[in-house]
């Protein structure tokens, strides 16, 4: 199972102080007596797969500590319409106030999750593996990579800071695929691998040529794909990206032994439908 990130303390501070304000809950305040205790049940309202069981508990916990979550779902767990895969017990304002937050992280993980497994399973059978990339949002990179690895994805560099992948703007700046790898084979660090992005069978040459330590080809068609699969063999890995639907990944993966990122399972992965159903305990 993938780690959740260590500073999710603090994102989950940061996501209620958003929706608390300085006021905090003041509809549950005025509605709600004090002394009223509830329970409320996660539900699965559609079918997926299951990522941000243990940020939602944090919500819960962060927002009142006498909260009790029994959870029979974990996270990686598929789960059907109408399952019930959590409960939580206790002051109704709590769970009121923490509900939305809980279930937007909930919601969205899972979805992400969810689309991942959809890629995976699509991919079955094949020697390729499906990745994640840096299409995240702003501050839930780490959370959105979690998820991916739920879902049964691989994780790609965590951002510029771990790896060096030239991409199409660095090779027209620095004049050629050859030249973008030769100034990053002597300037980056020896212990990352120096990747860079292709366009046409030529630049595959000049890359290999040049000592990439791996390849990826952006943009082409099955048939460049298992031209590129032959070109390349065994010495170093070829990753593909760019217009990887889900109604073509299975064609593309079955071409060779392939690493294929695919930045839809992350930034435009829809939110699976999952909701708290509060009653009077």
């Amino acid at each position: 199972m993938p780690t959740l990130p260590f500073d999710l303390d603090d994102t989950v501070r940061v996501a209620l102080a958003e929706d608390l304000g300085q006021a905090g809950d003041v509809t549950s305040v005025a509605v709600i007596p004090a002394s009223a205790v509830s329970v409320g049940r996660f539900e699965a309202r559609e079918t997926g797969v299951l990522a941000g069981v243990p940020v939602a508990d944090r919500v819960m916990r962060a927002v009142d500590p006498s909260l009790r979550c029994q959870w029979s779902g974990v996270d990686g767990d598929a789960v059907e319409e109408g399952r019930t895969f959590g409960t939580v017990r206790g002051a109704a304002r709590s769970i009121l106030t923490a509900e939305r937050t809980a279930l937007n992280f909930l919601t969205h993980l899972s979805g992400i999750a969810s689309l991942t497994r959809r890629y995976v399973d699509a991919c079955a059978g094949t020697q390729s593996v499906v990745l994640c990339t840096r299409k995240t949002l702003p501050g839930l990179r780490a959370l959105e990579r979690y998820a991916v690895h739920c879902g049964g994805g691989r994780l790609h560099r965590a951002g510029l800071h771990d790896g060096v992948l030239i991409k199409d703007n660095h090779v027209q700046i620095a004049g050629g695929v050859g030249e973008a790898v030769r100034r990053a084979r002597e300037h980056a660090p020896h212990t990352l691998r120096v990747e860079v992005e292709v366009e046409t069978l030529e630049q595959v040459h000049e890359a290999l040529d040049a000592g990439a330590d791996a390849i990826l080809l952006d943009n082409a068609d099955l048939e460049t794909v298992k031209r590129a699969v032959d070109v390349v063999g065994e010495r170093v890995p070829l990753e593909i990206s760019g217009g990887v639907t889900l109604d073509r990944v299975g064609q593309l993966a079955g071409a060779g032994r392939l690493l294929i990122s695919v930045g839809r399972i992350t930034h435009s992965a829809p939110a699976l439908d999952l909701a708290l159903e509060i009653e009077p305990a």
